[in-house]
């Protein structure tokens, strides 16, 4: 990048109207271009422009999966905080069935976890896609 950009010694100044820059800007973050010069080189000298549309309804809802995995989360974690302190307590026979029965429960619900994060990381790659 720093060999490309040592050869642009020259500069073009244009002036533009505020509602042809905010034309021209607003394409420029359509776009997947870093920096606006970028884009506008690209479009001078006819080469292709990626654009990239997302849909407002599905970046919110990405945003709700996101909060929602972090959620999920600490939800294991504290599970399996809670399962390292029951085992301390293993030694008292009325807690053995108890944590046997909590094993179990802990056992279906970090599947189903993990089910709901694979789910969420598809979508999101889905979603990375479009």
């Amino acid at each position: 990048m720093e060999r490309e950009n040592s050869n642009r010694t020259r500069k073009i100044t244009l002036r533009l109207t505020p509602e042809e820059y905010a034309k021209t800007e607003q394409k420029w973050k359509a776009s997947t271009c870093r920096k606006l010069s970028d884009y506008l080189r690209k479009h001078l000298f006819d080469k292709s422009i990626t654009t990239t549309y997302r849909n407002q309804s599905l970046d919110d809802f990405m945003e709700e999966t996101v909060v929602l995995r972090k959620e999920l989360n600490a939800i294991g974690n504290n599970l399996n905080q809670a399962v390292k302190k029951l085992h301390s307590l293993q030694q008292i026979p009325e807690f053995r069935v108890w944590i046997i029965s909590f094993e179990i429960d802990r056992k279906i619900i970090n599947d189903k976890i993990d089910g709901i994060k694979s789910h969420t990381c598809k979508i999101t790659d889905k979603w990375l896609q479009s």
